[in-house]
């Protein structure tokens, strides 16, 4: 479908597209195929050459990690938002961790979230990955053991490691009380589907 030029929503819908696509550092053909679409159709769309359907932007914010309307929204200039420990969007604990998300959303260049660990706890039996952005871990309190595929890092209160988050990696309590650590992604990996679980902030027991 060719598209007339001069429309101002096209316009700032192709340059939001084009400029959170290359946030994530995402080629043409990567955000078509993650997008169910093709990396022409999200050339013409970034030129303004063509527009798209409600399902197709979806498919497309999905992929950016996004809401549709988060397409359709400007960003903000440099603000002062607070966001107080008690409202944190959060995972139910698993395995003993608690994930809680600081980016606030619309995330575009980096995600932030922290993990809070009982004794034991982990991010899971099993190292993974996501994406091929650049991960900072921080301890903020207690011990912790790193796996990043083959090696071990014990890492303690103020120390940090920064690794691709393609390189499979587990993050574990290692110590005789609580842990909590901050991980610092650049671009997101995260998708809305998944941004989508994080929800009201609820205390764990008596720390």
């Amino acid at each position: 479908m060719e598209v007339e030029g001069g429309d101002p929503a096209l316009a700032m819908l192709a340059a939001r597209i084009r400029q959170l696509r290359l946030s994530r550092k995402l080629s043409l053909r990567q955000l078509g195929e993650l997008s169910g679409t093709s990396a022409s159709f999200i050339s013409q769309l970034e030129r303004q050459r063509t527009g798209a359907s409600t399902s197709t932007l979806n498919q497309i914010a999905s992929a950016l990690g996004i809401s549709v309307a988060d397409l359709f929204e400007e960003r903000a200039g440099a603000g002062h938002a607070v966001l107080r420990r008690s409202q944190r969007p959060a995972l139910p604990p698993s395995h003993g961790c608690r994930k809680s998300l600081l980016s606030r959303r619309p995330v575009q260049d980096m995600e932030v979230y922290v993990g809070e660990f009982e004794i034991g706890g982990s991010t899971g039996p099993d190292l993974y990955t996501h994406g091929g952005a650049h991960e900072m871990l921080v301890v903020l309190r207690g011990v912790v053991e790193v796996s990043l595929g083959e090696s071990r890092h014990m890492l303690e209160e103020g120390d940090s490691l920064e690794y691709p988050t393609s390189t499979p990696h587990r993050t574990e309590n290692v110590g005789n009380s609580r842990a909590e650590v901050m991980w610092i992604i650049a671009p997101p990996t995260s998708a809305r589907v998944e941004l989508d679980q994080y929800v009201a902030w609820k205390p764990l027991a008596a720390r």
